[in-house]
C-alpha cells in the first residue's frame, strides 16, 4: 500500500518545533516500497496563526485537518491537545529530529509499524519512532 505522509516545517529543511498545526507548510510525501518521493508541499494557510484560538481550539484541528485532506499520516515533533482530534482522520507520528530528510528515512525504516497502525482507523494510536 501506498502512504500519503505529511511532514509539519516553515522552512522546508527543519521540523517544526512548535505543535503540528502551527507549522506554515506540510511537505508531503508518497511513501511505497519502502521508498520515500517528495510530492507537494501543502500551505497551512487556513489557520492563519489566529492568536486568539486558544491550543486544543476545535477550529485549529479543523484547519489543520483541511491541509491534510487525503493524506494518511502527519508526522511532527510534537502534538497539542487536539491530537484525538487528528487521530480520527490520519495517524499521528512523532519524530523528534531537527531535519526533514532525518524523519523521512526514519519513518522510511518504520514504514511498517505505520501502515499497521494506520489500518487500526479511529482506534489507532499515535507512534513515537525514534532514531
Amino acid at each position: 500500500m501506498e502512504l500519503l505522509i505529511a511532514f509539519g516545517t516553515n522552512d522546508g529543511e527543519s521540523m517544526l518545533k512548535g505543535h503540528a498545526g502551527q507549522a506554515k507548510y506540510f511537505d508531503v510525501y508518497r511513501f511505497s516500497d519502502e521508498k520515500a518521493e517528495f510530492l507537494t508541499r501543502r500551505d497551512n494557510g487556513k489557520y492563519k496563526g489566529d492568536e486568539t484560538l486558544k491550543h486544543g481550539d476545535p477550529k485549529k484541528a479543523q484547519a489543520t485537518l483541511k491541509a491534510l485532506d487525503g493524506l494518511h499520516v502527519l508526522v511532527a515533533k510534537t502534538y497539542g491537545p487536539n491530537l484525538p482530534r487528528l487521530l480520527k482522520k490520519l495517524l499521528c507520528v512523532v519524530v523528534r529530529t531537527p531535519k526533514i530528510s532525518d524523519a523521512v528515512q526514519i519513518v522510511r525504516k518504520n514504514v511498517k509499524a505505520v501502515l499497521q497502525e494506520y489500518q487500526k482507523g479511529e482506534s489507532r494510536k499515535h507512534l513515537v519512532l525514534g532514531p
